[in-house]
């Protein structure tokens, strides 16, 4: 029989070959892709596999996560400061991790404090919006309609009556409820306020990676003051009064030169929201100031995973202790064996995370990289009480990280992140203290694993790049 005829007669064999062919292109392209930006190799065996397994799904799924850099012409604009092109003194480098580098040298700041309770961060940022006399900036990645918001939004709606410019930022997806009921906003808006959605998720489909999210939380006032760390608007990190469930985490305000850091991290998400430009009007009176910090961001808007070469370069220069405090665990290679390394070395390596993380997921796949790091002698602690969703590092009793950046794939490679490298040994007693607190209300060690779950723990790091 003619081979034309016959497929003419079967044409379930045609799209047979065809759709496998297909396969192999969209493997191919993916494959040339993941190439072209330089991924790790655990990224490229996760997607190679999702694809085999799944090629129709996981090809438009790769298009819409997978990308992390982002290289066409709607990409937001780099973040490059201002307040970097000024002169600043630094700390002793010893203690400076990221070197005196022209983008992030340390800033002076008169004033920072630290809020380790709930009720302490929710009175502190009540009190600053009630004080704001004339701006009032604020970036959140959810933001609940809970009592919390509803009495947050009440209050912007009050000071934007009364002439203070209010911006609000609000990432779509962790704030997808009140994305898609902003009826809610309106009288904030009727009362002039400015409020902003970061990459609508119905939205700029050209501009939008689903999986590139704004994971800030910054709250700027008057450009004197600012407040950032890991807590968004909700009941569970606001709760008054405190309640057992209430989540464990870590604000600071400063107040300094590092408040400019801030502003213009926000003024690039906002124009990039907004297409509206900002500009800062610095404090007329300069206050003594002897608390150092460097306020670094990361995410798709940087040309390079600088928090990423910042955390690597100090876990490798720590000489006595390094503690971590995140509520998610999921590193890559190069992290953990940089952990490793620093435990054979010597140095007292400790991590506290929650006994149960809000997902599931993440307790499965963090079970692998956790036994990795105790066996090689590193100290794990887990929370017992309410989830833990501070995020700190501390090196050496010298230098301090805080923000809103998680020690996983994601916060790292992923989301827009800030963060703060502080150096001020009043600050870091302060968080040495409340670390104790925490490994006081925790378990010591992983629970002991069979062989097949072993197995399984380790199969699921494939996956570790994608969470």
């Amino acid at each position: 029989m003619n081979p034309i005829a016959y497929l003419t007669q079967h044409p379930e064999i045609v799209l047979y070959h065809g759709l496998l062919a297909l396969s192999g292109v969209v493997a191919v392209g993916v494959l040339l892709h993941l190439f072209y930006q330089r991924r790790s190799s655990s990224a490229i065996a996760a997607w190679l596999m999702f694809i085999f397994i799944l090629p129709y799904v996981a090809f438009p799924l790769y298009l819409i996560i997978g990308i992390r850099k982002r290289k066409n012409r709607y990409k937001k604009e780099s973040v490059l400061p201002n307040s970097a092109k000024k002169s600043k003194l630094t700390p002793d480098a010893a203690g400076n991790p990221l070197g005196n580098g022209p983008l992030y040298d340390a800033a002076l700041n008169a004033r920072m404090e630290l809020f380790f309770d709930a009720s302490e961060a929710y009175t502190a940022l009540m009190h600053a919006i009630e004080n704001a006399k004339t701006s009032i900036h604020i970036s959140i990645y959810i933001l609940k309609y809970d009592t919390i918001g509803k009495s947050i939004i009440g209050i912007l709606t009050k000071k934007a009556k009364a002439g203070v410019q209010v911006k609000l930022l609000i990432d779509s997806l962790g704030s997808a409820p009140l994305y898609l009921l902003q009826y809610r906003l309106k009288k904030l808006r009727d009362a002039g306020a400015e409020v902003e959605f970061f990459m609508p998720i119905f939205e700029m489909p050209f501009r939008n990676y689903i999986n590139l999210r704004n994971h800030r939380k910054i709250y700027i006032f008057d450009d004197q003051i600012a407040l950032s760390g890991g807590s968004n608007i909700s009941r569970e990190y606001f709760a008054i009064p405190k309640r057992k469930s209430e989540w464990e985490d870590i604000m600071f305000l400063i107040e300094g030169e590092s408040v400019e850091s801030f502003f213009e991290i926000f003024a690039s998400d906002w124009r990039y929201a907004s297409d509206k430009k900002l500009a800062f009007n610095p404090p007329k009176e300069v206050k003594k100031a002897d608390i150092y910090a460097q306020i670094i961001p990361s995410g798709p808007d940087m040309q390079r995973d600088t928090l990423y070469e910042t955390l690597l370069s100090a876990i490798y220069g720590a000489q006595e202790k390094i503690s971590i405090i995140t509520p998610y665990f999921i590193p890559n290679d190069s992290l953990v064996e940089a952990l490793i390394i620093a435990s054979h070395r010597g140095v007292n390596v400790t991590l506290v995370t929650p006994k149960e993380a809000d997902h599931a997921i993440i307790n499965l796949v963090r079970c692998s990289y956790m036994r990795e790091l105790e066996e090689a002698g590193a100290k794990i602690y887990l929370y017992e009480k309410a989830m833990l969703h501070a995020k700190a590092i501390i090196f050496d009793e010298r230098s301090a990280m805080l923000g809103s950046v998680n020690f996983d794939n994601r916060s790292l490679f992923l989301n827009y992140e800030v963060a703060a490298f502080v150096y001020s040994d009043k600050i870091i007693a302060q968080m040495l203290s409340w670390t104790q607190m925490l490994i006081n209300n925790s378990s010591e060690g992983t629970k002991k694993a069979s062989d097949a779950r072993r197995v399984f723990e380790n199969l699921l790091r494939i996956f570790a790049p994608q969470l």
